[in-house]
């Protein structure tokens, strides 16, 4: 039974609540003080978004044959010594750096525009979200399969998914994904491309790693939910004339889901930290983004601060969500 107090308690410590935190916080930044840094917070919104200047460059060697402007670009024309020809389109707002008649090597700088563009921290952003969802949606349909299976009376898809939870389980994140991506790499893309002609894109080893290490601990999550259930339930469904099936989709999992929800959003935010691991495959997520950041920029302390910041508003969010999810499933 919960404990109810009263409202001085209350008041007494929701105080200390406040104290405790505006301590720590106070702690930390006399901390800091104290240490011989330069804070460079400045730079910070640069790897959001910036103003960078893009140049466009020449792809082959030539003479610039016709520079022909207009209302909304300019058009540059390189023709070669054999009479090919390359037509580049300026922005109106950009630089021409060239002159008709001028000779030009590849790789020269033609024209330079400013535009804005997405920063690194902004991209890793986007990739970590990214891979979240993808590994999110494939590991629940994952976990709800091997939940299903893991109380089966068929042995066989019984022992099958309790082999995957074992193995999965007992196995670091880690060496999963080294061995998704140099199987994906050396094996299955080499046959993709002797057979297919294309390779798959090192992201989708690195979201079947997230999703199939996070599939096995849905797997018992859903299992356990799924128990919970009294048994009674079902056999007053089977009474009603309900297959297996139907006793599960609409009896046993709606129940089950309101019990599991709590769990399955623990398990989907340490998922959202997990793909920081990403970053050993070269997939720039949002840490490998913050490393790089942190080498062009020297920033360190801003810069992962920053970073531990993204992460934190998207497991709340999540958190948030499944929240809501709760309450709404609550109501009904």
């Amino acid at each position: 039974m919960e404990e109810q107090l009263t409202q001085k308690q209350i008041r007494f410590w929701s105080g200390a609540y406040f104290v405790i935190i505006i301590s720590l916080v106070g702690g930390f930044v006399l901390a800091t003080s104290q240490i011989t840094y330069t804070w460079r917070w400045s730079i910070v919104p640069s790897y959001f978004i910036a103003h960078e200047t893009i140049a466009i460059q020449s792809e082959m060697d030539g003479t610039v044959s016709a520079i022909d402007p207009a209302d909304t670009s300019t058009t540059i024309v390189i023709t070669a010594d054999d009479g090919k020809s390359e037509t580049y389109n300026i922005p109106s707002k950009g630089e021409i750096l060239v002159a008709d008649g001028d000779m030009i090597f590849m790789g020269d700088i033609l024209a330079s525009y400013k535009e804005w563009q997405p920063g690194l921290l902004m991209l890793g952003m986007i990739m970590t979200i990214k891979v979240s969802i993808y590994a999110i949606i494939f590991g629940i349909i994952l976990g709800i399969w091997g939940g299903i299976a893991r109380i089966s009376a068929n042995p066989a898809a019984r022992w099958l998914a309790y082999t995957y939870v074992e193995l999965i389980r007992g196995t670091p994140l880690l060496v999963q994904i080294f061995i998704w991506y140099y199987i994906g790499s050396t094996l299955i893309n080499q046959l993709f491309q002797q057979y297919i002609g294309f390779e798959i894109p090192a992201i989708w080893y690195g979201v079947m790693a997230l999703a199939i290490f996070t599939g096995a601990y849905v797997t018992e999550i859903v299992r356990s939910g799924i128990q919970s259930i009294n048994i009674g339930q079902t056999e007053a469904a089977r009474s009603l004339g309900m297959t297996h099936f139907q006793s599960l989709r609409y009896i046993i999992m709606p129940q089950a889901m309101r019990r599991i929800l709590p769990p399955l959003a623990g398990q989907f935010i340490s998922l959202i930290k997990d793909s920081s691991l990403l970053g050993i495959i070269s997939i720039r997520e949002l840490t490998k983004a913050t490393r790089e950041a942190v080498t062009t920029s020297f920033a360190s302390f801003e810069l992962f601060f920053t970073c531990a910041a993204l992460y934190l508003i998207l497991t709340f969010t999540l958190s948030l969500f499944v929240q809501y999810l709760e309450r709404r499933m609550g109501s009904k």
